[in-house]
């Protein structure tokens, strides 16, 4: 008796096979037909989280704000002067360090999307790009009222409104669409090999130190090579600090070059990042 085949059957009949890949336009248009539930996911999570604590939604601006502090503290002491001349410290400090903590966390969190969802993985249906996109949602909707707070301690330090204020949503929108990117990528090395999560910690706190989140990568570098301050200038994570330094607290410092890799590696970032993950969608849950 001749063995039926089953595949070459269902290929004809026009049946895919459970949990194909689907094509990538196809795929994102069903990303967007359930764009829903990476908007309530992510939701979920900040009320979960905010829940666990009594002080709740306060915890969301008291914890990068204290770690601001703390590194003020040391660093405003320990750091020469002349790394933070002319600077209004402490609304630079905080930009700096709130601007950071969104990157970190859509970074870290992104990174375990899937591996800490595995249940959901594997119960459900959906595209899993949408767990990567909740993550970075979550961190867009906790920086909200962490700008909020930001703009009355810019007030209460002499930084007062200017036209330049109304860019922040615009350079906020790039740095998520490279945060998106970021996590993707991450989110899809994490499923691979599981030890990535513990070297994404080291990776931040790296590119923490060499941002000028607490002194001015300008002046600490103006004695240095010129090719330096350039290298230095080619980190999205900079660039996308000082813009939103720039546009709350103004600079005589030109800002085009900042401003266009921060776009070139907003838009490359997102689409490597999202034919990364779509190419390994199938492996989801399985590996």
């Amino acid at each position: 008796m001749t063995e039926i085949d089953y595949a070459a059957l269902a290929r004809e009949a026009g049946l895919p096979r459970v949990g194909a890949r689907q094509a990538l336009p196809t795929y994102l248009k069903e990303m967007w037909q359930r764009r829903h539930f990476a908007v309530r996911l992510a939701q979920y999570r900040i009320e979960g989280s905010l829940n666990q604590n009594r002080l709740g939604l306060f915890w969301v601006v008291l914890s990068p704000l204290l770690q601001a502090a703390v590194y003020g503290l040391i660093f405003g002491v320990i750091l020469p002067k002349d790394t933070r001349e002319g600077i209004n410290f402490i609304p630079f400090l905080v930009t700096g360090f709130f601007i950071f903590t969104f990157f970190s966390k859509s970074f870290a969190q992104g990174a375990r999307s899937i591996t800490g969802n595995t249940s959901l993985v594997r119960s459900l249906s959906f595209p899993r790009m949408l767990l990567p996109v909740a993550a970075v949602l979550r961190n867009l909707y906790e920086l909200v009222p962490m700008m909020a707070v930001l703009v009355f301690i810019l007030i209460g330090f002499g930084e007062f409104p200017m036209w330049t204020w109304l860019l922040v949503p615009v350079i906020l929108a790039f740095m998520t669409m490279f945060n998106l990117g970021v996590a993707l990528i991450a989110a899809r090395l994490t499923v691979h090999v599981r030890d990535v999560t513990e070297v994404i910690p080291v990776i931040t706190r790296l590119i923490f130190y060499t941002t000028g989140i607490f002194y001015s990568l300008e002046q600490v570098l103006a004695d240095q090579p010129h090719w330096m301050l350039t290298a230095a200038r080619l980190n999205p994570i900079h660039d996308f600090v000082e813009l939103v330094r720039w546009a709350f607290m103004g600079s005589e410092t030109d800002m085009t070059q900042l401003a266009v890799i921060a776009a070139i590696a907003s838009v490359v970032t997102l689409i490597a990042g999202v034919f990364f993950f779509w190419t390994a969608e199938e492996r989801y849950g399985r590996d």
